[in-house]
């Protein structure tokens, strides 16, 4: 029996996406061999946006694309669905304080949350892309009760491949021979790019790329804040790398990478000395049908501190969105 899998896309006009929508249908998220049914989902102003969307997918004759439904009715849209990817959030705009930001996106993913928890399947994954997609999460899990709060997740894989792309850069080497590069924490600019892990074909990255003032310095605020330079640059965020980074994690997360480690934000149960219900990005592989944390990682001093960094940026906005009586 040819397998079929459901997949909503919140924010589905918007550039991501626009961008997400196709590699899809195309097969690169599930494989050749996996036919999907796409539930588009936007607000209702951008409805006729999301029509053309459409038009475009229909157009293109993707052989594994079996439905497409159009949507701004969150019932419909989350109905029965296996994969939810929530794209959709309010940006910080200027003159916007953080918990402003919290507060709107709070509504936003509490709603969707539930909604999840209503009408997605039972064994529904939900990956969090919309910022800030840690605490986000964290929100929209808080509002389940029928589903597993452990299926949710928060994309740090495009932190990952920025950070893969930049040792490779520097050393020469190629992306295929980094790897165990992972982000710790928070999808933000208190993340930690881990090269004290990483490896350059077999060696520690750390003794191939000897310029430490580098590695500390440059690469951690380049990876950091390359989301900000990508705005700077083209004056959009980040599309297409952002699609492209969520097949890569739904991908590994389904197991098509086999047990290969990689960054993905989920409930801490206490991992690393994480606290626990906390959505942090941990290295994590696919073990025996799900997704596990692998423990087997070492921190450095220079490692603690930044893991203690974003640990405490995470803590606050948990924080704060508990005291705006949002989880």
């Amino acid at each position: 029996m040819e397998k079929c899998i459901s997949v909503a896309i919140t924010g589905a006009a918007g550039h991501i996406g626009y961008a997400l929508a196709f590699r899809i249908a195309s097969g690169q998220m599930f494989g050749a061999g996996v036919k999907v049914k796409l539930k588009l989902i936007e607000l209702e102003s951008q409805l006729s946006a999301l029509k053309g969307v459409a038009m475009e997918l229909n157009d293109c004759a993707f052989e594994l694309l079996q439905e497409i439904t159009c949507t701004s009715d969150l019932e419909e849209g989350f109905a029965d669905v296996s994969w939810a990817i929530l794209v959709g959030a309010v940006p910080r705009k200027k003159g916007m304080e953080r918990a402003d930001l919290l507060k709107i996106n709070a509504n936003i993913f509490t709603l969707q949350g539930e909604m999840i928890d209503k009408y997605a399947a039972l064994d529904v994954q939900v990956l969090v892309v919309g910022n800030p997609c840690n605490t986000n999460c964290l929100i929209a899990q808080s509002a389940v009760k029928r589903v597993n709060k452990n299926n949710f997740y928060a994309m740090t894989m495009l932190d990952q491949n920025r950070a893969v792309a930049q040792l490779a850069g520097k050393s020469g080497a190629a992306v295929a021979d980094i790897s165990n590069c992972i982000v710790w924490g928070n999808h933000s600019a208190t993340q930690f790019p881990d090269f004290t892990n990483a490896t350059i074909e077999g060696e520690l990255a750390t003794e191939v790329i000897t310029d430490n003032a580098w590695l500390e310095q440059d690469f951690m605020q380049i990876v950091q804040q390359r989301g900000a330079a990508i705005i700077k640059a083209r004056g959009l965020s980040s599309a297409a790398s952002a699609a492209n980074a969520i097949v890569d994690t739904v991908a590994h997360c389904e197991g098509r990478h086999g047990d290969k480690i990689f960054s993905l934000a989920l409930t801490s149960n206490g991992e690393y000395g994480i606290d626990k219900g906390l959505v942090f990005s941990f290295p994590c592989r696919y073990k025996d049908g799900e997704i596990v944390i692998d423990t087997s990682f070492t921190q450095n001093d220079f490692a603690s501190s930044k893991l203690a960094a974003t640990l405490l940026e995470l803590k606050q906005e948990r924080d704060a969105v508990i005291e705006m009586g949002c989880i």
